[in-house]
This record gives C-alpha cells, structure tokens and sequence, in this order.
C-alpha cells in the first residue's frame, strides 16, 4: 500500500509531463501567451508547455493561402454595373502581427479587395475594364500588399477571375463581334478577288509577252532562213560561173545558152525580141562578154 500512492502520483506526473510537451508542425506557428500576455511564438519542432502559465492562443499556418470572394458589384467610370470576382493569393509573414493586428483578417482582406476594385474599376470605361484585366491586376496587388503589411499578411498576386457585364451589354457586344467578323470576312473575301484578278492578269499579261516574244523569234528565224537560202543561191551561182569560166567552155555551148536566154526572154512579158541576123555576131558578142567575165 505504502509504493501505491507514490507509484500513482509518479504516473500523474509522467501524464502531465507528456501533456506538456508539444511539437509544431512544418509549416506552421504556434502563438503563446503567458498569464494573458504575449510570451513567444513557436516556429517548427519541439517545445514545453507550463500548464496553466503557458497558453497556445492561435495556430497560424505559414503556407500560402488562397481566398475566393464572391462576385461584387462594381460601376464603371461609363455608368456600367458589373459584377467581379477576385482571388487573393497570400502567406503570413509574421503571425505575432496576424494574431494581433486585426480582426477576423480573412474578412478584412475580403472588404478591402472589394473596394479596392471598385475605386480602380470606378475609373475605367467599360471597354478599358475588360481589356485592361492585367493591369487591374498589379494594382489592386500594390494596393492589398501595402495595407496588409501591418496585419503580417503578405498579398502575393490578386487576379480578376470573372468579369461579368449586364445582359445588355453583352447582347450589344455579341452583335458588334458578330459585325467585325463579317467586315473582317467582307474585306478578306475582297482582297481574295482583287488578288486573283491582279494574278489573271499578270498571267495573261505574261502569256502575251511570251506569244510576242515567240512570234518575233519566228519572223527572226525566217528571215534568217530566206537570207541563207538567198546567200545559198547567190553562191552557187557564183560558183557555177566560175567552173564554166575555168572549164572555157566552147562555142557549142555559148550558144546554147543563148538560146535557152533567148527562150526565157520569150516566156516574159516582153512584146519583142531583137535577135541578130548573124549569129555569127552574136557569137562574137557572147566571147567578148565571157573575156570580160574573166578580167
């Protein structure tokens, strides 16, 4: 009975012992008060807990967090109501200043990007709101990071997930895409014609070039062929003259080329032919043209 008592005090010790030791995930911050007042922050590992002194008030998560707000009401610089929904991408940087510095933060980021976006939306046109998404953006960033700053919130990136126009407006932007694609399809199917009219006529225009060019090399090679056969026949002729001259051909035959001129002259159109009484004469005629022929 006497190792009974101590034996239980001994294991209510160990409990309380074990109960006070506490250990801190990765990734997280643990924040401790003593007697009501801030006494230290637990990073990652292991630590000791006073019971009753020591308190755990809040456990912050260090890993980045994502916040999806839900569609708010924002009027354009043009008088246009649109509804705009955002993302808040964040990590806390210091969970002293989160615990601390604000209440319910989740909620303090979600009323500050809300006006946030309609300050910035507020000085946009409707056309400039759904083309300028980027640099609404980086704004709405600079502006949540620096507010945050003091609540130990770091504010990574916000981005516009959906921007969402009033019925109307789409209809009327429906209709004004619908007519730039059948201007843009107008002047396509234009330049389309216009560019196959331009090559038909450059083909036509080539092909007649070439016709010329073909019909002037024809004319050019015929001419050239007339004059050879010309130069040909001037040639043979000149040559056949000059074998009769070496080969002195006799009277006989003088004569029977007259004849045979007198003959060809007799075939034209010639009315009257003078022939020599003698032919004789005409002999002497004929060899005093061949001696002339041959000087």
């Amino acid at each position: 009975m006497e190792y009974i008592i101590p034996g239980i005090i001994a294991l209510i010790l160990i409990i309380i012992a074990i109960r006070c030791i506490r250990v801190v995930p990765q990734a997280s911050a643990w924040i401790v008060e003593s007697l009501g007042k801030y006494k230290e922050t637990w990073n990652a590992g292991l630590h000791f807990k006073i019971p009753v002194i020591y308190k755990i008030v809040k456990k912050v998560s260090l890993k980045e967090q994502v916040a999806d707000f839900e569609p708010q009401p924002v009027i354009t610089k043009d008088n246009v109501t649109m509804m705009v929904d955002s993302v808040v991408f964040f990590y806390i940087f210091d969970p002293k200043l989160f615990a601390y510095g604000v209440e319910r933060p989740i909620a303090a980021i979600e009323n500050l990007s809300a006006t946030t976006l309609r300050n910035i939306i507020g000085s946009m046109t409707l056309d400039e709101t759904l083309t300028s998404r980027d640099e609404i953006n980086g704004k709405i960033t600079t502006i949540l990071d620096d507010a945050t700053d003091k609540w130990g919130i770091k504010v990574s990136r916000v981005e516009v997930k959906n921007i969402e126009p009033p019925k109307s407006i789409k209809e009327a932007m429906e209709k004004q895409m619908k007519a730039e694609r059948e201007k843009r399809e107008a002047i396509l199917t234009a330049e389309g014609k216009k560019q196959s009219a331009i090559t038909l006529a450059e083909g036509e225009k080539e092909a007649a070039i070439l016709r010329a060019d073909a019909a002037k090399e024809q004319k050019i090679r015929e001419a050239q062929g007339e004059a050879e056969a010309l130069l040909a026949v001037q040639k043979a002729k000149a040559e056949a003259i000059r074998l009769i001259n070496e080969a002195n051909p006799g009277e006989g035959y003088i004569k029977l080329k007259s004849f045979e001129a007198a003959e060809k002259m007799a075939d034209g159109q010639a009315t009257k032919i003078i022939v020599p009484s003698d032919i004789a004469n005409l002999t002497g005629t004929i060899a005093a043209l061949k001696e002339g022929v041959k000087e």
